[in-house]
C-alpha cells in the first residue's frame, strides 16, 4: 500500500463489523522516516466520550508523524463510524488484533509500534504481546489498578509511561510504583501539575516523548 496522502480515511473489517480509521503518513525528511514504521493508536473508554479525535491521541499522533512515523488511529466498536458496540474490553482487544492483521497486510514492510491513552492504553498493552519485532510501547495515563497490562512485569519491547500526579482518574502512585517494578526497559514522563487529560500540557509532552521515543528506538 502506497502512503500518498497525508492523511487517509478507511474502514478496516473488524470482527462484528467495519472499523472507521484514519492512517496519516509519518514526515519524509524527520528522523525516524527511514524505519518506514507504523504506530497504532488506540482512545480512551468508549463510554466516556473516547474517539480517536480525543485531544491526547492526537496529539500522540502528531508526536510520532513528526517524527517520521505513520500513524493509524481507529475507533473502537460502537464509536463514530465503527459498528458494533462496547464490549468490557474484550471485543475492543480484539478490535486492535484486527486493524494489527491489517497493517501486517498492507504495511508488511513497515515495523509496528503501539501506543494507547487510559483505557487504550490497557488494549494496546495486552495486544503487544501478539506483534512479533514490536519497537515500542506508549502508554498514557494508564489505569493499572483496572485492567491487566503486563506479564510478570515483561514487555516485548522498551515502553514509555506518561502521567500526571493530579489525575482524577487514575492512582498515579499506584502507576509510579507500577513502573518501578516493570522488568523491561521503561522510561517514565510525569507532570507534577496535570490531570487526566493534561490540559496546558500537552504541547511538552509531545516535545518530551518525542525525546524519549528517539532515545528508546535509536538505541
Amino acid at each position: 500500500m502506497l502512503l500518498v496522502e497525508k492523511e487517509s480515511k478507511m474502514a478496516i473489517a473488524g470482527p462484528v463489523g467495519n472499523l472507521e480509521s484514519a492512517l496519516s503518513r509519518g514526515d519524509n525528511d524527520a528522523t525516524l522516516s527511514a524505519l518506514n514504521a507504523v504506530v497504532i493508536v488506540c482512545h480512551p473508554h468508549p463510554q466516556h466520550g473516547g474517539t480517536m479525535d480525543n485531544k491526547v491521541v492526537t496529539t500522540l499522533m502528531r508526536t510520532y508523524r513528526d517524527l517520521g512515523v505513520h500513524v493509524l488511529r481507529f475507533n473502537f466498536r460502537g464509536v463514530g463510524g465503527s459498528e458494533g458496540v462496547f464490549d468490557n474490553a474484550v471485543g475492543e482487544l480484539d478490535d486492535l488484533l484486527a486493524v494489527i492483521g491489517w497493517a501486517k497486510n498492507n504495511l508488511p514492510e513497515s515495523p509496528l509500534l503501539l501506543a494507547g491513552f487510559s483505557f487504550g492504553s490497557s488494549i494496546a498493552a495486552r495486544a503487544s504481546y501478539s506483534v512479533d519485532g514490536l519497537l515500542h510501547l506508549t502508554l498514557v495515563a494508564p489505569p493499572v489498578e483496572r485492567y491487566e497490562y503486563d506479564r510478570d512485569g515483561v514487555f516485548n519491547a522498551p515502553v514509555c509511561v506518561v502521567q500526571g500526579d493530579k489525575d482524577e482518574r487514575v492512582i498515579a502512585q499506584g502507576v509510579y510504583d507500577w513502573v518501578a517494578r516493570l522488568q523491561s526497559p521503561a522510561e517514565l514522563i510525569c507532570y507534577p501539575e496535570t490531570g487526566h487529560f493534561f490540559h496546558g500540557y500537552l504541547a511538552q509532552l509531545k516535545t518530551d516523548l518525542s525525546v524519549v521515543l528517539l532515545r528508546q528506538i535509536i538505541l
